[in-house]
């Protein structure tokens, strides 16, 4: 299984900022020490070119965020203090999905050790979301003609609220968000699927939801790939995810939308989303099960998505 990373390319924050940056690094290292993806597939992406993100955002927003000429407003919207290091990163961090959508294509499944930036929008940044990964990526591979429809299953705590945006009307991508109803951001959008949930819903509620919605968006989306964005924030015991998620939980939750896209056909590329949790370490153990579970499918170790709740 190929997987992307770009943890060395590191956006400088503040003392104190609260997105854990170092998850990124001790996720690879614990793949590496896992040995869940051979050195030879273990790779790090092109950045992001301005054609494939002008195939998303708009040439305003790239020339003045480049540029550094963002308003005081932009930049704290975006929740990143503005930086060189910041463009790198992020262009970085789309190469790696546009990569992980490619690598799927070929090998059935792969992964961005990073990416899930999916409140961005044409014309801004927000929520720690510069670029749009996996839109760039899905516009990049339609442009390609490497793929004509696209499903992205979002499984992040918040609602994809920029793919959503991006996507509204366009019958070549499906957006399927599972989400927390009163969480940020609080305009949600409208996705061609949205499962908003009350807040400390958990593990078996959850999946009894997720099963449901998974199976309606991929028999309506007749998608030729998938992107998931997995997301750790989840978790019971996240900061800003209010949902009430066991490890144990999450770990099904991966099963099952994997197991799905193999019945259904899929390639896909798995992305990591948001994790936000008072200890890195519990962070990087979500992200870490997605991974392994993702190794397993490519090993050919498929579950069955009925036995999930009863093994709870």
């Amino acid at each position: 299984m190929q997987a992307f990373y770009c943890d060395h390319f590191v956006l400088p924050l503040p003392p104190g900022h609260r997105f854990p940056m170092a998850k990124y690094t001790r996720l690879r290292e614990r793949v590496v020490a896992e040995g869940l993806v051979a050195g030879s597939d273990l790779q790090v992406p092109d950045a992001a070119s301005d054609e494939d993100l002008l195939r998303v955002h708009t040439p305003e927003y790239l020339r003045r965020l480049t540029a550094g000429e963002l308003s005081p407003h932009e930049v704290r919207r975006i929740g990143f203090p503005w930086s060189p290091e910041m463009i790198e990163r992020s262009r970085r961090s789309v190469g790696g999905t546009i990569g992980a959508c490619r690598a799927a294509i070929e090998q059935r499944i792969a992964v961005n050790l990073a990416g899930g930036t999916h409140h961005a929008y044409p014309d801004h940044g927000e929520g720690f979301c510069v670029f749009n990964d996996a839109a760039v990526a899905a516009r990049t591979l339609q442009h390609t003609d490497e793929v004509r429809r696209v499903v992205i299953l979002d499984c992040d705590v918040h609602q994809g609220n920029g793919t959503a945006f991006i996507f509204a009307g366009d019958p070549t991508v499906f957006t399927f968000s599972i989400h927390g109803a009163k969480n940020f951001p609080f305009h949600k959008e409208q996705s061609d699927l949205d499962l908003p949930l009350p807040d400390g819903i958990g593990d078996a509620e959850y999946l009894e939801a997720l099963e449901e919605g998974l199976w309606r968006a991929l028999s309506l989306a007749g998608a030729d790939l998938a992107i998931y964005i997995s997301g750790a924030d989840p978790f019971e015991g996240d900061t800003f995810g209010r949902l009430g998620l066991t490890k144990r939980g999450l770990a099904a939750r991966d099963q099952m939308v994997l197991a799905a896209c193999h019945k259904a056909g899929l390639p896909v590329a798995v992305v990591m989303g948001g994790g936000y949790a008072r200890r890195v370490d519990d962070i990087v153990d979500i992200h870490l099960q997605t991974v392994r579970i993702a190794a397993g499918v490519s090993a050919g170790r498929i579950y069955a998505p009925p036995d999930f709740r009863r093994a709870l």
